[in-house]
């Protein structure tokens, strides 16, 4: 193969590379822990945090509401994780890339 396929070849993998990771950066995600919803883009932008307000909550249940806004975080990022794997993860791994 000659020095100019290659490169258009390489050319061509990283467009698709770019490609992906905009499909990703515009998708939301949404994670969820009891009484709290949270949506956040592919780029890990938080994008909403709802709390479910059928429940009355007092100053008491303020720390366990932190920790559903922490697990509901975490959550959505890891299916932007597990999305981009599997979007990217054909691309190979590329240190430095993402």
């Amino acid at each position: 193969m000659n020095m100019q396929a290659m490169l258009k070849q390489a050319q061509k993998l990283q467009k698709d590379m770019m490609s992906a990771k905009e499909e990703i950066d515009s998708m939301e995600f949404v994670g969820e822990s009891s009484l709290v919803k949270v949506t956040v883009k592919g780029n890990k932008e938080v994008v909403k945090v709802e709390i479910d307000k059928s429940n009355s909550l007092d100053a008491d249940d303020l720390e366990m509401l932190e920790d559903m806004f922490l697990v509901a975080i975490n959550e959505a990022f890891k299916k932007v994780d597990e999305t981009t794997e599997k979007k990217m993860g054909k691309f190979g791994n590329i240190p430095g890339l993402f």
